[in-house]
């Protein structure tokens, strides 16, 4: 009977017959090809990437925030593409070779490569400080005199709107979104006249809220007993979308406002309206949930109907 002596060698399978100089070039082919894609399908949407993916703003301010948002992203896709591009060179440049089998030299730290990505990053973090803090200040300044007032106070889960030079006031309630026609009519809405600079002075009845109308690009906090400030110019006529952008309790989605931004000559129809219906004087902080006012030494910013109760 015969006996195979000799054991034959397996077939080496097809896979592991690619050698790793190949399989590398496969890897960075293919790499290549994705980000070419990537850029190739993202085309359709130059126009959005122009402008940072955000609305279009409709005051003075919008233009400074875009130019920041968008020098933000480009200082961090330079930074993800030189750090991307590095971590695929190592890929293929030190992957292991068909001959390779010892362990590379072992090194227990490197002097300027710990250095460099220490200051590095530091450095970065300082150049957006720096925009950023400046910036800030600009978008916070109220030290010009405002044409228009208004005080904007939060509640759960609406507006108030305090037209202080006009002394006059809108009361809102709760949206009520049902997705059937009349509901827009719910949302309370807020007038300002264009070209005009607006000073909302914001204040909140019982929890933090945050005014936010997104083509203002622009939103600031609500906080009980403090008063917030900033001021925008509208540039364009039309009706935007306001709503709260802090989580404030089961009905947050539909605390929903309207500003509507119209000539002076509406505006003021406007306030007429609104003095006609009997809506005069400003509403006080004896509203306030917890029937507290202002903090001291805040009080000042609002008007003598708004100010802390002796």
């Amino acid at each position: 009977m015969f006996q195979q002596t000799k054991q034959e060698a397996a077939p080496v399978p097809q896979h592991d017959q690619i050698k790793p100089r190949s399989r590398g070039r496969r890897m960075a082919i293919w790499a290549s090809v994705t980000v070419v894609a990537m850029v190739a399908l993202s085309g359709c949407e130059l126009g959005a990437a122009r402008d940072g993916f955000l609305p279009k703003g409709v005051t003075e301010n919008a233009e400074r925030v875009r130019t920041l948002w968008i020098g933000g992203w480009i200082a961090l896709l330079v930074v993800g593409v030189l750090v991307w591009g590095l971590i695929l060179w190592c890929v293929v440049a030190y992957r292991r070779r068909r001959d390779d089998n010892e362990l590379p030299v072992q090194l227990r730290y490197n002097v300027p490569l710990e250095i460099l990505y220490t200051i590095l990053p530091i450095f970065m973090i300082a150049v957006f400080f720096f925009y950023t803090a400046r910036d800030q200040t600009a978008l916070l300044d109220t030290s010009k005199d405002p044409a228009v007032t208004v005080n904007v106070v939060g509640k759960q889960w609406s507006w108030d709107f305090n037209y202080v030079e006009g002394d006059v006031h809108e009361v809102g309630s709760q949206a009520i979104m049902t997705g059937q026609p009349g509901a827009e009519e719910t949302i309370p809405t807020m007038y300002l006249p264009v070209g005009e600079r607006t000073e909302f002075v914001l204040t909140s009845r019982d929890v933090i809220h945050s005014f936010w109308v997104p083509q203002f690009l622009q939103k600031l906090d609500m906080i009980p007993g403090k008063v917030n400030k900033f001021q925008v110019v509208p540039t364009e006529e039309g009706t935007f979308k306001g709503k709260c952008a802090e989580l404030c309790g089961a009905y947050h989605s539909q605390m929903l406002f309207n500003v509507k931004v119209v000539s002076r000559a509406d505006f003021d129809a406007h306030l007429a309206d609104l003095k006609s219906r009997g809506q005069t004087g400003l509403l006080g902080t004896d509203l306030n949930r917890d029937g507290s006012g202002l903090v001291p030494g805040e009080d000042k910013l609002l008007p003598e109907e708004l100010r802390k109760k002796p």
